[in-house]
């Protein structure tokens, strides 16, 4: 059987959440890829509340070079490790939402990891 590219996506990200769980001492840092921007955010599973967020969209308003490509993903990446320094959390469970590690998912966690976040 032939599944389209978000279905097989679909397909890989409920394998990646069965095993990916984030807790109030580790969140999980959550990327979700749109077309025109790229969205990361720090979940707490437990209580279900997002913690800290960052995008290209938000990043586009005070930095004119934040664009859905690997250089705004990166500036995401750091953006959300500050974000996360702020509210002490040092250590996140990297969720990749089914998407390959492959590009700007992989910026966007090189530049968390640059920014100070270890997972």
């Amino acid at each position: 059987m032939k599944f389209s590219k978000n279905e097989a996506r679909q397909r890989r990200k409920v394998r990646i959440r069965k095993k990916v769980n984030g807790t109030p001492e580790r969140p999980r840092l959550v990327v979700y890829r749109s077309n025109l921007h790229l969205y990361v955010q720090i979940v707490d599973d437990g209580t279900g509340k997002t913690l800290a967020a960052a995008s290209t969209l938000a990043l586009g308003k005070t930095q004119p070079g934040a664009h859905c490509n690997k250089s705004g993903a990166e500036m995401v990446g750091k953006e959300i490790a500050r974000l996360a320094k702020e509210k002490n959390i040092s250590r996140v469970v990297f969720d990749r939402n089914g998407y390959l590690y492959h590009g700007r998912i992989k910026a966007v966690a090189d530049g968390a990891r640059e920014g100070g976040l270890e997972f």
